[in-house]
């Protein structure tokens, strides 16, 4: 996915040279929850433990919003990319944006 990116959530890398800053790179997606789901989640409320379906669908929406920054900093010739981070937001009543962003450079 990202063997010729490197990503780190640092804003160097420690005895490499940054040749240049690109800027924002991000990747994002939107997931709503399934009606199914949301059933078994309630459910689960009330006797406890992981709601196995949600955080499938978060590991999904990650590793999406990731692939889509990775392909954003690629198309842009960087090489790595600083200060990655994940952000969460509600666009609407039970759907999420899932954002992965950072910093796109070059690297000697």
């Amino acid at each position: 996915m990202n063997e010729d990116i490197k990503v780190v959530t640092t804003y160097d890398i420690e005895g490499v040279e940054i040749l240049e800053h690109i800027g924002l790179v991000q990747g994002s997606t939107v997931r709503a929850r399934n009606f199914g789901s949301d059933i078994f989640a309630n459910l689960k409320n009330l006797i406890g433990g992981e709601l196995v379906g949600y955080s499938k669908l978060l590991k999904t929406s990650r590793d999406q919003a990731y692939t889509r920054m990775i392909e954003d900093a690629k198309s842009k010739g960087a090489n790595a990319i600083l200060g990655f981070r994940f952000q969460t937001s509600t666009v609407a009543q039970g759907a999420a944006e899932i954002l992965a962003y950072g910093t796109a450079v070059k690297t000697k």
